[in-house]
């Protein structure tokens, strides 16, 4: 089977992750060859498990090496705009984790670069591979479900203790990771949201910024999503609540879609509900409904190692991506609005986003930080052991 020749910078939680899914044959189109992070103590731990594997300290100094013609970006958020940009200079073709990067403005420099180069480019939206959503975004494409009127998530079931927020200096910060909530956990649901229903073309939020932990970024958020068609929709997370919730309710003219619990219902419609107010002449008289459970597959798709094999069948065989990196750009448009909310306290225009606003509101959280990490013993794990 021919390969792709892949270097992975960042040896971290996602980094472990996929090495360790490479390594054991679950993309048999990649080939590591190369592992690149600036923490000599996770270079050290990689090459006492894979000592074959070259590591480098620095991400030129593994593009330079000719190892690789390709990359998978699992570093600090900050950073994946600035090592794509470069990667494609050498000619490489980049797969990022998500998020894109932390705001507009550095993504979109990155999508042009990517516009100018002749390389592969994509992005680790795993849950694309879902076969709940995709079945859900056939039935809205067919037409199965009229006019949506309203979409309404709440996922909150991402709860991270203190110990979590502390198990890196980088993480839950203004400076190195560029938010909470949002620009951590939620880039899958907001990047779903915007590829199964479109971009909203207002947003208002109420967010809180740590209301449950020692932590300068978000932890709660409340989002209210306007269309112009008439659509409006609530987003809602939260990183600390236990058990939490993840349920997305869908209302339109053919009834009600909830995804919950690993199962999709449908309460369908024997009529359009704007079908049945036009010749319904009883005060109470409601649509004769259905209640439907959709069939699909609910183990949960390929995921990561999905994203993955189609990056290198894309670059071996001209294959279909799941996901296109320069699309990376909608999802964190949406967070980026909802911060610019919370901030501001106003309705943000997402057609037209302020990108320079949201950048230097953003430099102003980061210079005003008084925030101080403090020092806690914390146990990293992969899949092949402790360090």
């Amino acid at each position: 089977m021919k390969k792709i020749k892949l270097g992975i910078i960042g040896y971290g939680n996602m980094g472990t992750g996929h090495i360790s899914n490479i390594m054991n044959g679950k993309a048999p189109n990649v080939e590591l060859v190369a592992v690149c992070d600036t923490d000599k103590s996770r270079l050290d731990a990689f090459s006492g498990r894979y000592p074959e594997i070259p590591v480098f300290d620095s991400a030129e100094a593994m593009y330079k090496s000719g190892l690789c013609d390709s990359v998978l970006l699992a570093g600090p958020h900050y950073d994946h705009p600035s090592l794509a940009i470069k990667a494609f200079e050498y000619g490489l073709h980049v797969l990022i984790e998500k998020p894109a990067g932390v705001y507009t403005k550095q993504v979109k420099e990155m999508n042009n670069a990517a516009a100018k180069s002749d390389k592969i480019f994509a992005i680790m939206y795993n849950q694309r591979t879902n076969p709940v959503y995709k079945q859900l975004k056939k039935m809205i494409e067919r037409g199965d479900l009229g006019h949506i009127k309203r979409i309404t998530w709440i996922i909150t079931d991402w709860y991270r203790p203190q110990a979590y927020h502390d198990s890196s200096k980088w993480r839950s910060t203004w400076k190195d990771e560029g938010g909470g909530a949002l620009i951590n956990q939620n880039p899958h649901q907001l990047d779903l949201w915007q590829w199964l229903f479109g971009m909203p073309d207002r947003v208002f939020a109420k967010v809180s910024f740590g209301k449950y932990y020692d932590i300068e970024v978000e932890d709660d958020v409340m989002a209210y999503f306007e269309y112009d068609n008439g659509t409006t929709g609530e987003y809602i997370t939260a990183t600390g609540e236990a058990p939490g919730t993840n349920r997305l309710e869908v209302a339109c003219d053919m009834g009600k879609i909830v995804i919950e619990n690993n199962k999709m219902t449908f309460a369908r419609n024997v009529i359009s509900e704007r079908e049945h107010n036009k010749t319904n002449t009883e005060p109470f008289g409601r649509p004769e409904c259905w209640n439907c459970e959709i069939p699909a597959d609910f183990s949960g798709g390929e995921q990561h190692m999905g994203v993955l094999k189609s990056f290198a069948s894309a670059i071996l065989d001209g294959g279909e991506l799941v996901a296109k990196g320069e699309e990376g750009v909608y999802g964190l448009t949406v967070s980026n609005a909802i911060h610019l909310s919370g901030w501001t306290g106003r309705t943000v225009d997402v057609k037209n986003f302020p990108d320079d606003e949201f950048y230097e509101l953003l430099q102003e959280k980061i210079k005003s930080s008084t925030y101080v990490k403090k020092e806690r013993k914390v146990v990293v794990q992969d899949m092949k052991g402790t360090y």
